[in-house]
């Protein structure tokens, strides 16, 4: 079964999720939230002015009847929304004064993570017109990670027919440390479980088992001891090269004894460049979809979209982060 059609019995099962979206102001999201409400998956919110957003989906013929429009800098709750975000940064470096916190709920992110925190919507989608950084930067004031986590990462999930994958980091962590990667690990296997797979984590390298030298090998090395130390029930290996990890005929000659060598399903890459190349390289020479980025590691769903995604990858990042409201509630 696709990896959304699995999501959407998840959904169907366990009862739709509010998940807002602070881009009102463009189309693809409301095209996006006009499906996910007519097909019965999520109860959008969208955030902007109602007469802008109205004579948006007017212009795009778009019926957005029964979706919920916050016009949140007008509403009667954004000096109450102000006031808890201020407490919410009590004691840290930012914002510690009512202007600065009024001046950040003026960002529709800054808001719509607020609404996450309060309880007001289970998750948030963001990104159309805004960078990774403005989407997860609220996310980490306000939510900040789960508990036992210290770090994000950002995760595709790769597919093909009935093939499917978890490549990361992808997205986020430029140059993460050993204990980093073990974390970013347990992110993805948990990204897996939640799509159906049985995890078998590979850490990446150039070198299998010690087949080359260097810093670069032993914080891969590290992190997969670090791994299998606190994941015993995860079967993972490393360090791995990905044909080891993948190839069970190689896997035999370079790593005989592996549990997880040949069969290898969430492959956890040492660095950003490496995870980023990969997962495209992948999506365009082998014709993986990739879905993603997803946000891992935040105490609630949020997840970013590219401000190159079409009306298409909206609707499934929205089923997606209804998906993990409810399997991480």
């Amino acid at each position: 079964m696709e990896v959304f059609e699995q999501l959407k019995q998840v959904i169907k099962q366990n009862g739709k999720q509010r998940i807002v979206f602070p881009e009102g102001g463009d189309p693809r999201i409301l095209t996006a939230v006009s499906r996910l409400k007519q097909d019965g998956l999520v109860e959008p919110i969208v955030l902007g002015e109602q007469a802008a957003v109205s004579a948006l989906a007017e212009a795009n013929g778009l019926d957005l009847t029964g979706v919920e429009v916050v016009d949140y800098l007008h509403g009667a709750d954004f000096e109450e929304m102000v006031q808890k975000f201020h407490e919410r940064m009590a004691g840290g470096k930012h914002f510690q004064t009512m202007e600065e916190a009024e001046a950040a709920l003026h960002d529709a992110n800054f808001y719509g993570t607020m609404m996450v925190y309060t309880g007001q919507a289970d998750g948030m989608v963001s990104g159309a017109a805004h960078s990774t950084a403005d989407t997860v930067r609220p996310a980490l004031f306000i939510l900040k990670t789960k508990p036992g986590m210290h770090r994000i990462s950002g995760a595709f999930i790769m597919e093909r027919g009935e093939e499917k994958y978890v490549f990361a980091d992808c997205a986020i962590s430029i140059d993460p440390t050993s204990d980093q990667l073990a974390e970013f690990a347990a992110q993805s296997a948990a990204t897996a479980k939640m799509i159906g797979i049985d995890p078998k984590v590979a850490f990446l390298s150039f070198s299998t088992h010690g087949s080359a030298k260097g810093p670069q090998v032993d914080k891969v090395a590290e992190a997969a001891k670090m791994f299998k130390e606190q994941h015993a029930d995860i079967p993972a290996d490393g360090e791995l090269q990905f044909d080891a990890a993948f190839v069970p005929a190689v896997a035999k000659l370079k790593a005989p004894d592996s549990a997880v060598a040949g069969s290898a399903n969430v492959f956890v890459f040492p660095e950003l460049q490496s995870g980023n190349i990969s997962y495209k390289i992948a999506q365009r020479l082998g014709n993986f979809t990739a879905i993603g980025p997803v946000l891992q590691g935040i105490a609630k769903p949020v997840n970013d979209l590219s401000r190159g995604c079409s009306a298409d990858d909206v609707y499934k990042i929205g089923i997606l982060t209804a998906a993990q409201a409810i399997m991480e509630g």
